[in-house]
């Protein structure tokens, strides 16, 4: 009776307040559960809304805790109002025997849902904070995304993988715009502090992309009103070459990618050539086969950054294949059965400046994003020269991009004929470390209206 509902022992043959409000309870539990139920189903923000809000997942948290402990003396007290005393020794062993495993069970399962959310709670607060919103600009959130490469000096320094994620604010149709780390003489937006150093654009010796952040640390006195001078940098760097505003950045560190992907239970790829693990410095300890496999977190941070028997640009190819694959195959009902796990991994992982408020938002977008194709454009050879880049056709081509994006046919140009958009090469073409293409003629997924068919 207490296990199908609670209270109805009480009310039967014992305190019949208990009994009462232990019903009524119940009963305002289950029309709270199906009225949340209905505002989900016609409002579907509103689980992620609550999933974010740490003052939501806090109140859960304590009505948890406060229902296991009060299910639990439920149990208890029908047990004592059974008067097991008074059965067979062997009788009364088994309704010990049930009764304990009832009240283990059910306070064990609410106990742990506490535990969950909580593990929630601190994720939200530990990762995300009270950061500046910023509204969608020309209707797209740009979101930088940035690899940090391995080693104690550098996390958080040397950014060797940029991404620019420029998502439809409806839609979730996104765009990825590649940066290889290795670009050149570049401008930066007027006003920023960047610009203001270099007026004519970062053009000196070993000045690439991904050394902004170390010299934005060496110079931090440039940056008091900004939390991380290497990022800031880097945004303004992202900003001039593209024509885009970031609204948002996200940092990952590739050394703790390995434990994300495990924490998932590994990502499924298609592994078009043998891929070393390890040399550049580095004996070659190892390959991924070739094949439609499911590789582990040690083996997808490999795919993902080796380069070996390859070069930078087909190695952002193999990049931009991961991002596609993590996408399609993390569901809902996936993230929940390895929340905990994922959680503990992100904490690790990511660095952003995304505001909690903005969670639900962004979570929408991405189960939107999942039912589209992804596009990319990278500025790399042989359309872009990395070490003299051609900023306005660089400019010209993510206007074109977002125009396709939104289903747009692109604005002709007076005194130029109609340029077409080169097919994706088919997944049987040459590949060059693992990625369709080639250097010379340049990568399918760096350059394609459909992410997932040249991967």
């Amino acid at each position: 009776m207490t296990l199908l509902m609670p209270g109805s022992a009480q009310l039967v043959a014992g305190n019949r307040r208990v009994g009462r409000i232990a019903l009524r309870t119940w009963a305002a539990l289950w029309g709270a559960a199906l009225f949340t139920a209905l505002l989900v189903w016609l409002w579907p923000g509103l689980a992620f809304w609550a999933a974010s809000s740490t003052g939501i997942l806090g109140v859960i948290r304590l009505l948890l805790i406060v229902l296991a402990l009060g299910w639990a003396y439920l149990f208890i007290d029908a047990w004592r109002l059974g008067e097991p005393l008074e059965l067979r020794r062997q009788h009364r062993l088994v309704i010990v025997g049930i009764n304990g495993a009832l009240c283990f069970s059910m306070a064990g399962a609410l106990l742990f849902g506490a535990h969950l959310v909580n593990t929630q709670r601190d994720f939200v607060l530990t990762m995300f904070g009270d950061t500046i919103v910023r509204d969608a600009f020309d209707g797209r959130y740009n979101v930088l995304l940035l690899g940090g490469d391995a080693g104690d000096d550098r996390w958080g320094l040397r950014p060797d993988s940029l991404t620019v994620a420029s998502i439809d604010e409806e839609t979730g149709q996104t765009v990825l715009f590649g940066l290889p780390r290795n670009l050149q003489d570049f401008p930066f937006p007027d006003g920023s502090v960047m610009h203001e150093q270099f007026p004519d654009g970062y053009d000196c010796d070993d000045c690439y992309l991904n050394s902004l952040a170390t010299w934005a640390r060496d110079h931090e006195q440039l940056f008091d009103e900004y939390d991380d001078p290497g990022i800031e940098a880097t945004i303004e760097a992202v900003e001039g070459i593209t024509g885009l505003r970031i609204n948002y950045f996200a940092m990952v560190n590739l050394a703790g990618f390995s434990r994300m992907v495990d924490a998932v239970g590994g990502v499924e790829l298609n592994v078009r050539d043998r891929i070393p693990i390890g040399g550049i410095g580095a004996p070659v300890t190892g390959y991924i086969e070739p094949g439609q496999r499911k590789l582990n977190g040690f083996e997808t941070l490999w795919f993902a950054r080796s380069r070996v028997e390859a070069d930078d640009y087909s190695r952002m190819a193999r990049q931009k294949c991961v991002m596609n694959a993590m996408l399609a195959q993390l569901s809902p009902t996936k993230v929940l059965r390895k929340f905990e796990a994922i959680t503990k991994a992100s904490s690790d992982l990511i660095t952003t400046d995304l505001p909690a408020s903005e969670l639900d938002t962004f979570a929408q977008l991405a189960l939107k994003a999942k039912d589209r194709p992804m596009r990319t454009v990278s500025f790399v050879p042989p359309t872009i020269n990395t070490s003299d880049p051609d900023i306005d056709a660089i400019h010209d081509r993510v206007r074109k991009a977002l125009e396709r994006s939104r289903g747009e046919k692109p604005a002709k140009q007076s005194g130029t004929a109609p340029q077409k958009q080169a097919p994706a090469q088919p997944p049987t073409a040459v590949t060059t470390g693992g990625a369709v293409g080639s250097l010379a003629e340049g990568y399918a997924a760096n350059d394609t209206d459909d992410l997932d068919a040249v991967c």
